[in-house]
Parts: C-alpha cells; structure tokens; sequence
C-alpha cells in the first residue's frame, strides 16, 4: 500500500504542476528511496536502450511492488465490504481506499 500512496501523491504532483510526459520517470526515480532505489538501478534502461514512459514505470513497479495475489485480496475486499460497525465516515474512507 506504500507504493500505492507514493504513486497518487506523485500523480497529483504532475497534475498540479502539469508536469511533462517526458520528465514524469526522472522526477519519480529521482523519489526512490531505501528498496526502491536499489531496484531502480537494476531495472532502469541503460544508454541506448529505449526511455520508459510513467505508464511503463507503473506497471513495472506493480509487478514489483504489488502482485497479482496482493491485488486479487484487495478486490475482494472491495467487493464484500460491509459497513458493519463502522461509522459512515469510516466506511466511506475504507472505500475510497479500496477503490
């Protein structure tokens, strides 16, 4: 869920400061930190190979960070979510998480 929060702040960054498609990689690598980094500098393309686009980079790091178990968990939660004892603030907070 760490790399879910990054990835949206770092959305909401390029959306307000409109960033450019080209520069959306640099800036979120240059973010890296501890894991993070050190994966980076293995999968990061080399001179002469082609530059990754953020979708690209997105789905990479889903493979990395974020696997298709963890992900099918998540679903269904989403899908049987109750509000049982939650109050409709906490409900509502849950499923804009899970959403």
């Amino acid at each position: 869920m760490v790399c879910e929060e990054w990835r949206r702040r770092m959305e909401n960054l390029f959306e307000i400061i409109e960033f450019p498609e080209r520069f959306k990689v640099h800036l979120a690598a240059f973010q890296f930190e501890k894991e993070a980094k050190f994966w980076w500098g293995a999968v990061k393309p080399r001179v002469g190979e082609s530059v990754l686009t953020w979708n690209q980079l997105k789905a990479s790091m889903d493979a990395q960070y974020y696997p298709r178990d963890v992900r099918k968990v998540k679903e269904r939660e989403f899908l049987c979510l109750k509000q049982g004892e939650m109050s409709v603030m906490e409900h509502a907070a849950k499923f804009n998480e899970l959403s």
